[in-house]
């Protein structure tokens, strides 16, 4: 038996498919509560306690009514299996839909229909975050920080961007002026509460007008402008990126304050931090690099030089 077989067993499952091996080991299951994901999670970037404050975190807003997966459970009540030293499994509720998009692939539908799924998902956000704001966190509760010194500090959670290898000389100076830069603007992105902080097109699901986040493995506690940002910073080359902004953006203040202003401070943000997990994941030769450094550099020029980015 492997060890995927075992981990879905113990909650009550089969295995049906592996849908992704990239980070953590992703599967389809199936079991008397119909259909669900096994989450095999990476040795050494999660830990059991924070792996249980996600589930706990995605559970609550399950239960105040948020478009989220919910956590399964185990015969003993709980919500993470230990398979071995930092070896950890986990599964949640099965979700209907079709990812919003995919990275580095022009966004599907018209201009209109764009702005139209990101004013919803500008306001899904919203709702995500005042849900949480209204939540009273247990005080075992641990999950990583998108902080100052998680994005821009001297050990980056996830590299130091600025020393990517593959910069020249004249883009490491250009990335070291937009960290100092931004190390200005992340005290006006106000107060500082737990965000997923990664919500890419692949982790927003569609079905009808219905949109779901998933994918909750990067969530920790951050500036809520990150979350818009990191929105932004997989449509920065679509033809339509000023409706998406702006629709984002209104989705999201309709419910919750926000500075649209801040956003492209954030978007840099998340690009600055895109090339930190390549430098520490990817092979040197994998092209994947070189884009984020692209569109790190490009709209680092733009703010530097007082442009507007969108």
């Amino acid at each position: 038996m492997t060890e995927a077989e075992a981990a879905a067993g113990a909650f009550g499952a089969r295995i049906v498919r592996l849908i992704d091996a990239r980070e953590n080991e992703v599967f389809e299951v199936s079991g008397d509560f119909g259909r669900a994901v096994l989450r095999l999670h990476r040795a050494g970037y999660q830990w059991g306690a924070s792996i249980r404050s996600e589930l706990w975190w995605c559970a609550a807003l399950s239960g105040a009514g948020l478009n989220v997966p919910a956590p399964l459970t185990l015969p003993d009540g709980g919500t993470v299996l230990r398979l071995g030293p930092g070896r950890f499994a986990s599964a949640v509720s099965w979700v209907e839909g079709v990812p919003l998009g995919e990275a580095g692939v022009p966004l599907p539908g018209r201009a209109p229909e764009q702005a139209e799924r990101h004013h919803a998902l500008g306001k899904l956000l919203a709702r995500l975050h005042a849900a949480t704001d209204a939540l009273v966190l247990p005080d075992w509760f641990a999950r990583p920080r998108w902080d100052l010194a998680g994005l821009l500090g001297e050990e980056p959670n996830w590299g130091r961007f600025w020393e990517h290898p593959a910069l020249t000389p004249a883009e490491a100076a250009t990335a070291a002026r937009a960290r100092d830069a931004l190390l200005g603007v992340l005290p006006c992105g106000g107060p500082i509460g737990l965000i997923h902080a990664d919500v890419l097109r692949e982790n927003v699901l569609v079905n009808g007008r219905s949109l779901t986040l998933i994918d909750f493995d990067d969530s920790g506690f951050g500036w809520r402008p990150y979350d818009l940002g990191t929105v932004l910073s997989q449509n920065l080359a679509e033809p339509a990126l000023p409706e998406i902004a702006a629709a984002l953006a209104e989705g999201y203040a309709g419910l919750r304050p926000l500075d649209p202003a801040l956003l492209p401070a954030f978007t840099l943000m998340r690009c600055c931090a895109s090339v930190g997990w390549a430098m520490t994941r990817r092979p040197p030769g994998d092209p994947l690099h070189a884009r984020h450094i692209a569109r790190m550099l490009r709209l680092a020029r733009s703010l530097l030089d007082g442009r507007a980015p969108w």
